[in-house]
């Protein structure tokens, strides 16, 4: 059993879409342990507790960056037995950058979520790049974290077309609802063991 923990800054979407591929049964083998929210005031911390009865726990920043910080959220995941032998680390909206450190203790288990085809537009406000550039096509992408900036290992991708008279909002609004069927299945093969990665190549067996 793979146990998993969810970061979260906001309204978690696809925290609930992973939680809700579990309750539902599409995802086996892993069990959401731990809700984490920088932000005390994250609609989704209510959705994980009330909806789908998931421990929630608020770690504020208070002024403490990178490791300083990390360090807490670290001791919070192990004592909900996400640990880096058996657990799964999710980043779902979480608006900090996590440090080296934590990266390491988690090596090729921590995933993100990104609203591009990666590694076209790395870093925030992806789709305004992608409308800037001109792009036709975009998309979102599930990615191993490494101690870049969206820069690890690419686990699985889905294209969205970009359409005339785009804007910010409706292409996010089109490539969120492929990340909320692109992150859980990301995490179903996680927990039946099927993904695997040699060097920058990820391969689904």
């Amino acid at each position: 059993m793979i146990n998993l923990g969810i970061l979260i800054s906001g309204r978690g979407s696809n925290m609930a879409a992973i939680l809700a591929a579990i309750k539902f049964g599409r995802i086996k083998n892993v069990k959401p342990c731990i809700i984490i929210s920088n932000e005390p005031e994250a609609a989704g911390l209510k959705i994980a507790s009330e909806k789908y009865s998931v421990p929630t726990k608020v770690i504020p920043a208070d002024g403490f960056k990178g490791w300083d910080y990390d360090q807490k959220v670290v001791a919070a995941l192990q004592e909900y037995g996400v640990t880096p032998q058996s657990g799964l680390v999710c980043l779902a909206g979480f608006m900090r950058i996590i440090s080296p450190e934590f990266v390491r203790q988690y090596k090729m288990r921590i995933l993100n979520i990104h609203p591009a085809l990666l590694p076209s537009f790395p870093g925030l406000h992806a789709q305004k790049q992608a409308l800037d550039h001109g792009a036709k096509i975009t998309g979102c992408t599930v990615h191993f974290v490494d101690e870049g900036v969206d820069s690890g290992p690419v686990i699985l991708q889905k294209a969205v077309p970009v359409v005339n008279g785009d804007d910010e909002g409706t292409l996010s609004t089109r490539i969120l609802e492929q990340e909320h069927q692109l992150y859980p299945e990301a995490v179903r093969l996680f927990g039946e063991g099927r993904i695997k990665v040699q060097g920058r190549r990820v391969s689904i067996t």
